[in-house]
């Protein structure tokens, strides 16, 4: 379709900004995004579509726009909810680089959009679809006229006599039929999300074929709605070969639709259809991160307020604001917890905050719990390779020690270790770390370091999976206040000396190696890059803090030393 078909569509709401000589060009797609950099998600030829969360002040539109004419893409359209207008500067960008510009209309939701584009790219090659989605044009709507994804599932059902569920990638329901029967078990659930996990991090091609107790299942990916394929051959293509994609910035946080039936004798057609259903269920998916922006900015701002020493009233300012968000009716939350994630991958190139982030999202939504809305509660932000999610939580209970709970660190992985492990193939891990609650902003920022001091434990124990809470710090970062001052001082003398001297004669850089590769969990790979070192200089460095100290750095209990005694010189 051209760009000048979604002019003469009143129910888009486009208003054209600048670039009325491009009006030809043609669109292959459609992509929803505030990332400042989405160029990794760009084929060329889409509509880009975006809310402009990413700018942060004038000097942002251009490289933006940049971006998107290197990616080739056919035109911006720029959302007014966010800032009332579309900023003038981005005018100016986009006509600098002749990139067709629109205003959407903030009545217009991009759902709204996505829905059309996808229709009018698709329509020739998906006729039964288009069918469907013209009888239940409200299914995809906001409000309560939609039904979201589970009206989808509902016609898969009634059309084509099949009973499908979107999952989430931990194997959490997000949508089921109704009236389908009881619901799939909790480790049917597990097992098909491992299952997918596994095959797509092996490049298998979709749909997956999953046999369970005499079932025999079709896993197909919720890939994002910025793809629309061309066909179903291409649809079915593992996620490692489209260009720019690493597959595993999305693996743990795509969602997948898995349908009752056997789909490896089906025809093109039907599997031509069951695709269009996922592109259907992504545009729910893009809605509902699309949703998040807000709730990551609240956690964004916080979490500099923290980090930057901020006077605790201004801490306690932003958390009024966001605690209305998070918790609508109660006014205010009475504790907070904090969270935080970090997953890896040995060869660190792939974008692990933002993974992280997406993660955590999903981990922290009760397992029971079904439907998109539920992570509504839900604020994360991420810095560096690190995620971290603030929660506000309406009660606390009291445990029979007389302490008190609220999210568990055991607890919160039980039910997505066997997925997330399958998903990190050999190569991942992910880490997390849960604070104890806190009554006030005076308390966030202690709160703050506990999660991260509790990762770090996490981080040192075996497995793709892990997690500690703060009740596992008890016996030394907690303490550390009340540890006297000759302790302190005979404890690091007998660990450090050794190495400051050392130091202090060859100029090694013992000590902020030491730093370094305690910081980074012992991984060889990131402490190296951090350090801008070779990999055998690293390892000749610790080698010879292993010499001078008679310790191993290999083992958890040297390494706690180690790092107890630099917090305490």
């Amino acid at each position: 379709m051209r760009l000048r078909a979604l002019l003469d569509t009143d129910a888009l709401g486009l208003k054209l900004l600048g670039g009325e000589g491009e009006l030809d060009r043609s669109v292959r797609g459609v992509m929803t995004t505030d990332l400042r950099d989405p160029s990794r998600y760009l084929s060329g030829g889409e509509l880009v579509l975006s809310g402009l969360a990413w700018r942060r002040d004038a000097d942002d539109s251009e490289p933006f726009v940049r971006i998107l004419v290197q990616a080739g893409v056919a035109a911006l359209a720029a959302g007014e909810a966010e800032l009332g207008s579309v900023p003038e500067d981005l005018v100016v960008a986009c006509a600098r680089h002749r990139l067709p510009l629109f205003a959407v209309n903030e009545s217009v939701a991009f759902a709204t959009i996505t829905e059309h584009v996808v229709r009018q790219v698709s329509g020739e090659r998906a006729g039964d679809l288009a069918a469907v989605v013209d009888r239940h044009r409200r299914m995809m709507t906001s409000g309560p006229a939609g039904g979201g994804p589970d009206v989808v599932l509902d016609l898969l059902g009634s059309d084509l006599d099949l009973r499908a569920w979107v999952l989430s990638p931990t194997g959490r329901p997000v949508a089921g039929p109704k009236d389908a029967g009881p619901a799939l078990p909790a480790e049917v659930c597990a097992k098909l999300a491992a299952e997918h996990l596994a095959a797509t991090r092996a490049g298998r091609r979709a749909p997956h074929r999953v046999p369970l107790g005499g079932t025999t299942y079709s896993v197909f990916p919720v890939r994002g709605s910025g793809h629309p394929p061309a066909t179903a051959a291409a649809a079915r293509a593992p996620q490692a070969a489209v260009p720019g994609r690493d597959v595993r910035e999305t693996v743990l946080s795509d969602w997948l639709l898995a349908v009752e039936a056997d789909a490896g004798d089906w025809a093109e057609e039907r599997l031509d259809l069951l695709y269009g259903v996922t592109q259907l269920i992504a545009v729910e998916r893009d809605r509902r991160d699309a949703a998040r922006t807000v709730r990551r900015r609240l956690a964004q701002e916080v979490l500099e307020l923290v980090q930057t020493g901020a006077a605790p009233a201004e801490i306690a300012a932003r958390l009024r604001v966001a605690a209305p968000v998070l918790l609508p009716g109660l006014g205010a939350a009475p504790h907070w917890q904090v969270v935080v994630a970090r997953v890896e991958w040995e060869e660190e190139d792939a974008e692990a905050g933002a993974v992280a982030q997406t993660l955590l999202e999903e981990i922290l939504v009760d397992p029971l719990a079904t439907g998109p809305e539920h992570s509504d509660r839900i604020a994360v932000a991420h810095t560096g390779g690190e995620a971290v999610a603030l929660v506000p939580l309406p009660a606390v209970s009291t445990a029979h020690d007389g302490s008190e709970t609220g999210i568990l660190a055991d607890a919160l992985l039980e039910s997505v270790r066997e997925p997330l492990s399958a998903g990190l193939d050999g190569d991942g891990r992910v880490t997390l770390g849960v604070s104890a609650a806190v009554h006030s902003a005076e308390g966030l920022r202690g709160a703050l370091e506990e999660a991260r001091h509790a990762r770090r434990v996490a981080a040192a124990r075996p497995g793709r999976v892990c997690a500690a809470g703060h009740q596992e710090l008890a016996s030394h970062v907690l303490l550390l206040p009340f540890v006297p001052d000759d302790v302190r001082r005979a404890f690091t003398a007998r660990l450090l000396d050794p190495l400051r001297d050392y130091d202090r004669r060859h100029r090694a850089e013992l000590i902020p190696t030491l730093e370094a590769f305690l910081d980074s969990d012992g991984s060889w790979t990131r402490c190296a890059t951090r350090l801008h070192l070779h990999v055998n200089t690293l390892r000749y460095r610790v080698g010879r803090i292993e010499q001078l100290t008679g310790r191993d750095l290999s083992r958890l209990e040297d390494k706690l030393d180690f790092f107890l005694a630099l917090r305490m010189s």
